[in-house]
């Protein structure tokens, strides 16, 4: 390495030091409390600090309480100097979110379509969709990162392939198929693994994390150390495809008795030709046909968490949208949990998500958040 791009790169280094400490500071940062924390010189960080206000990702976002003297301006990142699109993919629905640099909603847009293996225009219907979406949110091109898109199913580690995909009935699928008519930087993930994604950049210092999706199937990811564990067949975290009941409930995978079976929103929604919030509604209505099905979903949902729990021994977070109607009845299922574990008296490890609804799509934007934070 020359002397010239050695120092190149320590410029670069300072510069995203600069940046990563303002973006995860607590308090309200200043040049001086900067030159203090990361022991450069006034200067350097001036310097450092004027480049990246004209860039447009850092502004003064008010004064520090004096304590004698003028007061030190504060500093903040411009959240929405950049953005990313995610895009979770159903058989029969889109949902795609645009999401500034903490993650945060700019836009949001569901819509219904086909079932998936049904649309031989797919890729040309979703890059349309794409664009129809950029243009009535009014959101700026050329602050777009990339676009994410989540898929249920086992993406090969080179994210060109889909393996098998049960709910789409998809097997060794191209997803440059789906990818090559959008114009942007794409990446595709499973979507269990960008809901997990999502939790656990929203909670910071998390370690370890095994995350337990319930949507339209059921999936998970296991974190470790802040890094997504894979397994040696990529196939890590596939909660919904434990048996929770041999010879029970076919599930779409061909198999009986999976997790999936039991404690998708589909089992609910589908299978009664409810909305989901039909059903709660008359959940709290106490009809018993409804009572029953959903203390079967909670009691096989607590095998599922024990068994997670017994294996991984880490921090459990139960995400996807069913979420948004399983609080009140937490109590309820940790109670079944508790029944289960063989080791302890308590349930603290585990709880909800912190993203209710939008976990899928916004873990699918991360990805381009993410690695321009890392390279800024």
């Amino acid at each position: 390495m020359t002397k010239q791009s050695s120092g190149s790169q320590r410029r670069q280094q300072t510069r995203s030091g600069i940046y990563q400490h303002i973006y995860k500071a607590a308090e309200m940062c200043t040049k001086q409390s900067l030159a203090r924390d990361l022991h450069l010189s006034l200067l350097t960080v001036y310097q450092h600090l004027t480049e990246l206000m004209e860039e447009g990702l850092i502004c003064y976002s008010g004064e520090q309480q004096s304590t004698g003297g003028r007061k030190a301006s504060g500093l903040s990142v411009v959240s929405d100097a950049r953005f990313a699109v995610g895009i979770s993919v159903t058989e029969n629905r889109l949902r795609m979110v645009a999401a500034d640099l903490r993650l945060q909603e700019l836009a949001y847009r569901k819509l219904h379509h086909q079932t998936v293996t049904e649309m031989s225009q797919y890729p040309e219907f979703l890059a349309r969709e794409l664009e129809l979406f950029l243009d009535q949110e009014h959101l700026d091109r050329s602050k777009l990162l990339g676009v994410g898109i989540a898929l249920p199913g086992v993406i090969s580690l080179d994210a060109h392939q889909l393996i098998v995909a049960p709910t789409l009935n998809l097997r060794n699928t191209s997803l440059r198929h789906i990818t090559d008519p959008i114009p942007y930087p794409t990446h595709v993930e499973n979507d269990a693994t960008c809901g997990g994604f999502a939790e656990w950049f929203m909670r910071g210092n998390q370690a370890n994390m095994a995350y337990l999706s319930l949507e339209n199937g059921v999936g998970g990811a296991v974190m470790v150390g802040g890094t997504v564990y894979t397994g040696d067949n990529l196939r890590s975290g596939e909660f919904g495809h434990m048996c929770v009941e041999p010879g029970g409930l076919l599930c779409k995978c061909g198999k009986q008795g999976c997790l999936e079976a039991y404690c998708s929103a589909r089992r609910i929604s589908d299978d009664l030709d409810l909305t989901l919030p039909e059903f709660f509604t008359r959940l709290e209505r106490h009809v018993p046909e409804y009572d029953t099905l959903w203390h079967d979903v909670l009691r096989h949902l607590a095998i599922g968490i024990n068994n997670i729990r017994m294996a991984l021994d880490c921090e459990i977070v139960v995400g996807g949208f069913l979420t948004e109607y399983l609080e009140p009845y937490f109590p309820l299922l940790r109670q079944y949990v508790k029944a289960m574990n063989t080791f302890e008296a308590q349930t603290d490890y585990l709880s909800l998500s912190i993203l209710r609804r939008h976990a899928v799509p916004l873990g699918a934007a991360l990805h381009f958040i993410a690695t321009f934070l890392e390279n800024i």
